[in-house]
C-alpha cells in the first residue's frame, strides 16, 4: 500500500518523531532512524515515505501500518520451531550433563 496525501496525514519525518513514544533516556526516536526504517526496514518490513519537495514524508496511517506488520513479523518468527539441529545439539548437551551427575 503507499501514502494516500488525500486521506492520510502526511508529516515530514522530522515531524513523525514527535509521534513516537520515548526511548532510552527519555529521548525520542532519531530521524535518522525514521530514515533508516525506510530504507532497510526491520525483520523485512519497511516504512512507507514518499517524497514531497524536497523533504521525505511518511504518515500517521503507514507508521501504523509499518508497526502492524512488524508486529505480525515478530508473531510469525516466535511460532516458528527452532532449527531441529539446535534441538538436537541442546539434547545432546543435556543428556551429557545428565550422565556427568549419574543420571
Amino acid at each position: 500500500m503507499s501514502i494516500d496525501i488525500e486521506t492520510e496525514q502526511v508529516l515530514t519525518l522530522t515531524a513523525a518523531t514527535k509521534l513516537l513514544p520515548n526511548r532510552r533516556g527519555g529521548k525520542k526516536p532519531h530521524v535518522s532512524t525514521l530514515y533508516r526504517w525506510a530504507l532497510r526496514g526491520i525483520k523485512g518490513v519497511q516504512l512507507e515515505t514518499i517524497p514531497i519537495g524536497g523533504s521525505t514524508c511518511t504518515s500517521r496511517e503507514a507508521l501504523q501500518r509499518f508497526f502492524d506488520r512488524l508486529q505480525t513479523a515478530r508473531r510469525k518468527i516466535d511460532s516458528t520451531p527452532q532449527h531441529p539441529s539446535k534441538t538436537a545439539n541442546a539434547l545432546e548437551r543435556l543428556e551429557r550433563q545428565l550422565r556427568g551427575e549419574g543420571f
